[in-house]
């Protein structure tokens, strides 16, 4: 197409060239170029026609490549499809190869089963007639037996049941004293959460009420001086004492707040001093707070001697006496601890005077068996062993810190004045209204424990003693053996646990006791 455009641009050029011959011909002034003209027509001409064929062709090879490219592409697709037929044909065949093997397994699989299906039926009939010859041997066998038993089936099968659900309470009661020693284990991490509970649900009320103390003032305007500039004084007085202070709307009154009780009462005097001093800035409020702890320690040690003289204790260590004398400043369940010391001392005294110990060692064992809870906060463990720690530090008497170890069982008595002591702590802590629990609800609380433990089969009598912190089962030994002891004390625990509102825990014990009786004549 190309070549034809060329040759008719060459037509047309030479026509044009002719054109111009003839009229430089026509012309006489056109003459002499009129061979020129022609000359360089005729060499226009030939380069034209020899562009043309060179055009021409490098358009034939360029064809010619594209066939070549085109072509090799072409075989090489068909080269692949060749070689995936053949694969194909490859797995077709394996396949054709598997099926048949697979064929021939389920033929030899098919004559196995129809074998052992005949193996099976013979053995089958063989055991039906088995059956049947065992059935006629157990009538024969039951019918002789009930001549020499002189019992139907019947009553035979209702003793064997009788004796079989005994034997089953038996073992579930030892099955389940297996596995209350396997819980024991796991003990100390479950009181551990159930404290961590009882924690987190102590009653707001009561810890107001413990841990507040109000100071009056004489006008709001105190408030303002209390605070300082800046808040500097209520700082100062809040970092020395530890106690914070509460400065609200409430007329004519500041609030002391904290857990120890011995730093809100030095908080409280040393506010009080500074209020009717008047001169209230940080130096004079280190000084004063400073001043009043030494006021304190002095006043401590001098409660902690008079109390000795009131009881007719001597030969204490100073640093008891110390101890002694932070009671005052301690309280159990809002019992004062000091007065709850000197009431356990009293009782254990007159009880040992009763029974003939030393009266002496009785006293001191029992003003002293909740020493621990005067120790160091950051102190751990039972007060009773944090007790006997520093009763046995300052060489106390061998008796007197066994009594203080073991007045709650934590480690094992080793004396009587031990049991003294740890029934005077129960009457003390028992006696109505000595930790805020109202007579009524002391009274029905008992009851209702006593009543809860005697709905049980077995049960009978009860004693809820400890002021409600244990509750001892008699049980008739006739109905209730040592195994069933063991599992009617876990449920009547259980029980108590659901159905009452207590305060700490109860202690269950069941008591199977056998009496036999004679008389000589």
């Amino acid at each position: 197409m190309e070549v034809n455009l060329v040759t008719v641009g060459i037509a047309a050029i030479s026509f044009l060239i002719a054109f111009v011959l003839a009229w430089i011909l026509s012309s006489k002034v056109g003459k002499n170029k009129l061979s020129v003209a022609e000359d360089k027509a005729k060499s226009i001409v030939e380069n034209a026609e020899k562009e043309a064929k060179n055009l021409k062709k490098e358009k034939l090879l360029e064809v010619k490549d594209e066939w070549y490219k085109k072509k090799q592409e072409f075989d090489s697709e068909v080269n692949q499809k060749k070689q995936k037929l053949q694969n194909f044909e490859k797995k077709l065949l394996s396949r054709e190869e598997n099926i048949e093997k697979q064929y021939d397994l389920v033929q030899q699989k098919e004559r196995e089963i129809k074998n052992s299906l005949s193996d099976i039926t013979n053995r089958k009939n063989q055991l039906e007639n088995k059956k049947r010859e065992l059935d006629s041997l157990i009538q024969e066998q039951n019918i002789r037996l009930e001549k020499i038993a002189s019992l139907t089936a019947e009553e035979a099968k209702r003793m064997l049941m009788e004796n079989m659900v005994e034997k089953a309470k038996t073992d579930a009661s030892a099955t389940l004293r297996e596995i209350r020693d396997k819980a024991k284990v796991e003990a100390k991490k479950d009181a551990q959460k159930i404290v961590v509970n009882a924690i987190q649900r102590t009653a707001v009320d009561h810890a107001v009420e413990t841990t507040v103390s109000v100071v009056q003032i004489q006008n709001d305007e105190m408030k303002g001086r209390i605070i300082g500039r800046e808040g500097r004084n209520i700082r100062a007085f809040e970092a020395a004492t530890g106690i914070d202070v509460i400065v609200d709307d409430t007329p004519e009154a500041v609030i002391l707040s904290g857990f120890d009780q011995f730093r809100r009462e030095v908080a409280r005097i040393a506010l009080e001093r500074l209020i009717s001093d008047g001169r209230i800035h940080p130096a004079r409020i280190e000084e004063v707070v400073k001043k009043v702890n030494e006021d304190l320690e002095e006043e401590i040690i001098s409660e902690g001697e008079n109390t000795l003289v009131k009881l007719g204790i001597h030969g204490v260590h100073p640093e008891i006496v110390k101890h002694i004398g932070r009671m005052r400043y301690r309280s159990s369940y809002g019992q004062n601890l000091l007065q709850h010391s000197i009431e356990v001392a009293y009782i254990t005294g007159f009880m040992a005077a009763e029974l003939g110990f030393d009266v002496q060692l009785a006293k001191k064992a029992g003003l002293l068996h909740d020493i621990g809870k005067t120790a160091d906060k950051s102190i751990e463990g039972p007060h009773a062993l944090i007790g006997y720690d520093i009763a046995k530090r300052f060489k106390e008497h061998p008796i007197v810190v066994n009594a203080i170890g073991s007045h709650h069982e934590d480690i094992e008595m080793e004396h009587p004045i031990s049991a003294l002591v740890q029934a005077a702590d129960s009457i003390s802590g028992a006696r109505p209204g000595a930790r805020r629990e109202p007579l009524e609800s002391y009274v029905k609380r008992l009851e209702n424990l006593e009543n809860l433990a005697k709905s049980f089969e077995g049960v009978a009598k009860t004693y809820a003693i400890q002021a409600g912190r244990e509750i001892r089962v008699v049980v008739e030994p006739d109905k209730v053996d040592d195994d069933f002891s063991d599992r009617l004390a876990y449920e009547i625990s259980q029980k108590i646990q659901e159905e009452m509102d207590y305060p700490g825990q109860i202690k269950v014990t069941v008591i199977r006791e056998v009496r036999k009786i004679a008389y000589a004549k």
